[in-house]
């Protein structure tokens, strides 16, 4: 028997479930929306317990924490911090299933592993296919917990594995990166051309300088500042590396390290390097910027 908390209709709920129960977090800011998919749920998979709601990204994380769930069923636009911010800060051991209005590039980013999502407004027959799929993953998880802890095989949800055919895990970490890193620059690219910054404010000795965007050649940010390298010098300054990506041109500048951003109109060639890592030399400039393998996945269509 499961106990619900509910402060109010729109707040985020909290359910204490049943031992040994496959747990669902449903995050979206539509109330309404979490109500459907919680009822189409229901009725597909039954002994599945709705461990919780949320209505943002900030919500979701922390109830991932709280409730440990095993899958999240996870709106990709929403006020705040958005679904692929959030998914980034829930750990390799929970499920995600996306859920999106975007289907065109929801279908070319998440084909590239086995990162399940739904398109809005998503039939029964659509949200089927990904309940045999979660099923099938957390059947096969349980089974590996279980044989690492020396505990034999969980017959609860072995039979899920035997009908839906073999294993299937979620995707290794540097796949994983590599596809929320393209549904960000998607949602980057949606946001209104006015909300693009034009200037980067930098201060400069006793003066305060304004920085044209087209002329900065990359961003490198270290624990509290971020270095910007313009055509005419270079200066600190106090945005995250987060914070210019929300801001600046996607097709233009990319993200090609945790630390680095780079502006593609001066990079002049990039070299392939060991590990699946590269290096980027710029145009007329003597450093070079390494690309770790979690973002190196930019350059392959080149």
């Amino acid at each position: 028997m499961s106990s619900v908390e509910r402060d109010d209709e729109d707040a985020p709920v909290r359910v204490t479930p049943a031992p040994g129960a496959v747990r669902a977090l449903v995050v979206d800011d539509e109330p309404l929306l979490r109500t459907h998919l919680a009822h189409h749920l229901a009725q597909l998979w039954p002994e599945l317990e709705i461990a919780g709601e949320a209505r943002n990204g900030r919500e979701a994380v922390d109830l991932v924490e709280q409730l440990r769930p095993d899958v999240v069923f996870l709106d990709v636009h929403m006020p705040g911090m958005n679904g692929v911010e959030a998914a980034r800060l829930m750990g390799p051991d929970v499920q995600i299933v996306f859920v999106t209005a975007y289907e065109q590039y929801a279908v070319a980013a998440f084909e590239q592993g086995a990162i399940d999502y739904l398109v809005k407004p998503f039939d029964a027959d659509r949200l089927g296919e990904s309940v045999a799929r979660l099923r099938r993953r957390i059947a096969e998880r349980r089974r590996a917990d279980a044989a690492d802890a020396g505990l034999g095989q969980v017959t609860s949800l072995a039979g899920d594995v035997a009908e839906a055919g073999g294993p299937l895990s979620r995707l290794p970490a540097n796949d994983l990166d590599a596809v929320l890193s393209a549904l960000a620059g998607e949602l980057r690219r949606r946001a209104p051309a006015g909300d693009r910054l034009q200037w980067i404010r930098a201060s400069v000795g006793q003066m305060i300088k304004l920085i044209p965007v087209d002329e900065v050649l990359y961003f490198r940010s270290d624990e509290k500042y971020t270095l910007v390298v313009w055509v005419g010098g270079e200066a600190l300054i106090r945005k995250s590396i987060r914070e210019l990506l929300d801001g600046l041109e996607p097709e233009t500048f990319i993200q090609i390290h945790r630390s680095t951003i780079v502006n593609l109109r001066f990079v002049s060639q990039v070299i392939k390097g060991p590990n699946e890592t590269a290096e980027v030399h710029l145009k007329g400039r003597n450093e070079t910027l390494s690309v770790s393998r979690n973002h190196v996945h930019w350059f392959r269509q080149y």
